[in-house]
């Protein structure tokens, strides 16, 4: 059995059951078993539900729309390629179904997971075969970021000689995981995750429908409709996968209806969608920092908790926290260093689950911190400034010298211990002589920066009136 599969002149055709009644033309294929005839039904529930036609798909409205990018797609000849970038359960694989039907063309679908390069060269010598006969071919590449380079590059003339409509499907993003020579050859349509109420008619429509639905029906409780769709976190076959266990719990528990109380028993756990080496991982981090630069403990709490549910390297979490206090905190809260690496140190000592402890300890003094980005935006000038001048050379009052040639030739000659003067301050220069006049570092009138700032403009004007002499000093004393 191939990886592939060509279409048959019904889409969503399942196969009948040898001795079954053939359904009424107008239910569009064949009915599953029916109730109380002893036959389980012959697809899963998510399947049996899958939209036919595109009146009868939910959520997506942007994309479906009289000006929606699907809705020109459906209506281009030739269809372009794309790029179908979204959630699991938003409706991939059914948009690029449909398309094929609406455009009446072989529809190939292979799964990236199980074919590799044999099977995508059998695809496109097919494809050659029907376009000798005037067929177009869409061919449905799901999993398309689990394709390697070579892989990806096998298609991009068949993509660019319109020898296939090529439809990808990811839940990665497409920047990272597509080839952007092959990225470029298709249009990327971004599908959102279904809202709560989108999920609610759809396990309401698979309770209710007497064809496709469930079977035997039995009546399903709004509550529980409700738990449902929230539990289901936007992926309807996740919804509907849940409501047929629920629906397989009841029967084999002989209730009268599918109770809020049944869906939560048979729903266990919510598993939160978080891959630890994809993009959710980095969404979520990147909403944590942000929230606690926003200055907002409450959802910089949240978007910890939500990786500590998921189980996230406690030491990922703190390590940015111990960059956050030097880049966003900064001289504004000096102490915010030192406490995030303390809560390093401890949730390296603990592990979790109590290392959440010590990570919102320190996640919630770093969001209430005074701000400060003054040494980031120092350090980004001092790379420019050395990028565009390069190694000048260290002035010679400077320069280390621990030989006497090195003294004979004026290293360290002209220094002046700042020990020696008043304040313990000589207003002299430490730049090289090129970039004598630039100021790096700007603080801010944020917290203890404020200090730093003011005794900054004191010793500014220190120097400018200052023409300090070195009062007599013992040549051994320590320090260069």
């Amino acid at each position: 059995m191939s990886a592939y599969d060509v279409r048959v002149p019904q889409l969503f055709d399942l196969p009948e059951p040898e001795g079954a009644k053939a359904r009424a033309p107008s239910d569009g294929g064949h009915a599953p078993a029916a109730a109380g005839d002893g036959r389980e039904p012959i697809a899963p529930l998510a399947e049996r539900m899958r939209p036919r036609t595109l009146d009868e798909v939910v959520g997506q409205e942007a994309l479906l729309g009289p000006e929606g990018t699907l809705r020109g797609a459906y209506a281009a000849d030739p269809p372009p390629s794309l790029v179908l970038w979204g959630p699991p359960g938003t409706g991939k694989t059914t948009l690029a179904r449909l398309l094929a039907a609406t455009c009446g063309t072989e529809f190939v679908a292979l799964s990236a997971v199980a074919a590799g390069v044999k099977e995508v060269r059998a695809v496109l010598d097919t494809a050659r075969r029907l376009r000798a006969r005037g067929r177009r071919t869409i061919l449905f590449l799901d999993e398309i970021h689990r394709f390697n380079k070579a892989q990806q590059d096998l298609l991009l003339p068949s993509v660019e000689s319109a020898l296939i409509t090529l439809i990808g499907a990811t839940t990665e993003n497409p920047s990272f995981e597509v080839n952007a020579a092959l990225l470029s050859r298709c249009r990327v349509v971004v599908l959102a995750p279904l809202s709560v109420d989108h999920l609610a008619g759809i396990v309401a429509r698979a309770a209710s429908d007497p064809v496709r639905g469930l079977l035997p029906p039995l009546p399903l409780d709004k509550e529980a409709a409700g738990f449902i769709a929230n539990f289901a976190g936007g992926d309807a076959r996740a919804a509907l996968n849940l409501l047929e266990m629920a629906h397989q719990r009841a029967r084999r528990e002989k209730a009268g209806a599918i109770s809020p109380d049944l869906v939560r028993r048979v729903a266990g756990a919510k598993a939160l969608r978080y891959d630890p080496a994809g993009e959710e991982h980095y969404n979520v981090i990147s909403a944590f920092i942000k929230s606690m630069r926003g200055s907002d403990p409450h959802a910089a709490l949240y978007w910890l908790g939500r990786m500590v549910a998921a189980g996230e390297d406690p030491l990922f979490i703190a390590r940015r926290m111990v960059i956050f206090a030097s880049e966003d905190v900064g001289m504004a809260d000096s102490r915010a260093l030192p406490l995030a690496v303390a809560a390093f140190q401890a949730a390296h000592q603990v592990g979790w689950p109590e290392a959440h402890f010590p990570l919102a300890h320190a996640a919630a003094y770093l969001a209430t911190a005074p701000k400060s980005n003054a040494v980031t935006r120092a350090m980004r000038a001092v790379a420019e400034t050395v990028e565009a001048t390069g190694p000048l050379a260290v002035p010679l009052h400077l320069r280390n010298a621990p030989t006497a040639l090195m003294k004979n030739l004026g290293y360290g000659a002209e220094y002046r211990y700042p020990h020696d003067f008043p304040d313990a301050f000589t207003g002299d220069d430490y730049l090289p002589d090129e970039i004598a006049d630039r100021a790096f570092y700007a603080p801010t009138d944020r917290g203890e920066e404020a200090d730093a700032r003011a005794r900054m403009a004191s010793r500014a004007r220190l120097a400018a009136r200052r023409d300090a002499k070195p009062p007599s000093r013992a040549p051994d004393k320590e320090g260069t």
